[in-house]
């Protein structure tokens, strides 16, 4: 799903009449599409740059209190491509898994959607690192903040639609033949679309 789909899903659920129900819950699973738009911030002259992809992620959320929720953020170990516009081209790939965690607060009272904002940690493990024969190797581990908004809509049964937007810091340094060369920052705003059930 391309980022021009998302958006558009996202204005057609923007669009749904109020939900019928406001169905309660302490947990809620959600599964959503999620376009990755990388800030590509590169401070080690090689002109880095990774591919925007979709990536598929499924998040857990646990309610304390009818406003107050945590939820991780699970995915995969995505593949990205790294280009060099120094070297010229692709030069590489390397796999990234982000999961992240956030506390979230819900805005109750309003008819038909549940908005909510977050703020979290990031944590990304790099692996699988193949860039320019091995010329070229990653800190594998990064640490970060993570901020968020969304808002779900529920439709009845526990199930809901949701849009939500994230913005989460991954950097890593970049060694080239074992000299540090600085800093590569994805930084990515995520933006998501997906359902979810809350029980």
């Amino acid at each position: 799903m391309k980022l021009r789909s998302i958006i558009a899903v996202a204005a057609a659920v923007a669009a749904m009449p109020a939900a019928w129900a406001q169905d309660s819950g302490s947990w809620i699973v959600r599964a959503r599409a999620v376009h990755l738009d990388s800030a590509n911030k590169d401070s080690t002259g090689l002109g880095l740059t990774i591919d925007n992809k979709t990536i598929p992620e499924v998040d857990i959320s646990y309610f304390f209190t009818p406003n107050l929720a945590a939820e991780l953020v699970l995915t995969y170990p995505q593949k990205q491509t790294v280009t060099s516009s120094v070297v010229g081209g692709d030069i590489g790939t390397f796999k990234h898994l982000p999961p992240t965690l956030t506390a979230q607060y819900h805005f109750t009272g309003l008819k038909g959607f549940r908005p909510y904002v977050g703020a979290g940690v990031n944590f990304t493990n790099i692996s699988d690192v193949h860039i320019l024969n091995g010329a070229v190797n990653l800190k594998r581990n990064s640490y970060g903040l993570a901020a968020q908004a969304g808002v779900d809509i529920p439709f009845g049964g526990g199930w809901l639609v949701n849009v939500d937007l994230k913005k989460v810091q991954i950097k890593t340094n970049v060694y080239l033949n074992g000299a540090d060369q600085g800093k590569f920052k994805v930084d990515p705003t995520l933006l998501g679309v997906g359902v979810g059930k809350r029980f």
